[in-house]
């Protein structure tokens, strides 16, 4: 197959790379293409404008852009402008691709007090980050008739390179909420593997999946577990610093459905293996 990864940096490339080991012929657009890996075939593109033409022949896209800051302006310039310039490319050649994956975020719920999220909940965002996200799904799915959209809602990725809670407990800036507080996160490598598995697999794929590992956990129990790796004294207690995004425990049930399965069941294999040094974060 051909397959277009419109948004290729660090988990873009991952998955790109994963496209191309299983014999795949990969176009990857990016702003600076020479950094891509010899895999992937690059294309110069900024998606917040026009996008250049496309091989006639993509069968699998997977949109995975990143706004380049925290703002309402460039979560619009990358996600909502990102999908609308990839699909307006799509329809100028007259491309209609098997399946569409837009890579989007559990951003787009709200806190349940700790209950359980699943792709039946409710999708109520009450920040701009997750409306925008929201925007951009419904974007696609209203523009892609004839074509399987898929809406991946990761949770917090981490991995190579993605070294911020260790960095925190190192530096003695973690602090250990009072409240409780679940985080949701995925390791890097597997929500590339969970792209890929839902692009290929021979069933045909619900529209929304939650894209989390086994373990919705505790964010004291996260920072508690790298103390005790890193051999550093337990954080102290104090007002959480990580992002705010209220206490929620997702489910990741439907994917497993699929036959999924983790390489990092839980943050204590996905940080085990950052903190031997594994992997590498692409640039």
């Amino acid at each position: 197959m051909t397959v277009l990864i419109a948004g290729c940096g660090d988990l873009g490339t991952e998955v790109g790379l994963r496209f191309a080991a299983a014999g795949h012929h990969v176009v990857g657009l990016r702003r600076s293409p020479e950094k891509l890996p010899p895999e992937i075939h690059g294309i110069r593109a900024d998606l917040s404008g026009h996008v250049p033409e496309l091989p006639g022949d993509v069968d699998i896209v997977v949109i995975a852009v990143a706004a380049d800051a925290s703002t309402e302006e460039a979560y619009r310039a990358a996600y909502l402008n990102g999908v609308k310039n990839v699909l307006d490319a799509l329809e100028r050649q007259s491309i209609r691709p098997r399946r569409i994956l837009f890579v989007s975020s559990t951003a787009v719920y709200r806190d349940s007090g700790g209950a359980v999220v699943d792709e039946s909940t409710p999708a109520e965002p009450t920040r701009f980050s997750g409306r925008i996200l929201l925007e951009a799904e419904d974007l696609m799915f209203a523009r892609t008739a004839g074509t399987r959209a898929i809406s991946v809602r990761l949770g917090g990725i981490y991995g190579p390179g993605r070294t911020r809670l260790i960095d925190q407990v190192r530096s003695g800036k973690a602090r250990i909420p009072a409240q409780s507080k679940h985080t949701n996160r995925i390791h890097r490598d597997d929500a590339a593997a969970m792209i890929v598995h839902l692009a290929t697999m021979e069933q045909e794929p619900e529209a929304v999946y939650l894209g989390i590992d086994d373990d919705p956990a505790e964010y004291g129990d996260v920072l508690r577990f790298l103390a005790a790796e890193l051999q550093l004294p337990e954080p102290p207690p104090g007002p959480a610093s990580d992002g705010g995004a209220g206490d929620k425990r997702c489910s990741n049930r439907r994917l497993r459905s699929t036959g999924f399965t983790f390489t990092f069941p839980s943050y204590k294999e996905g940080y085990r293996s950052i903190l031997a040094g594994e992997g590498v974060r692409h640039p």
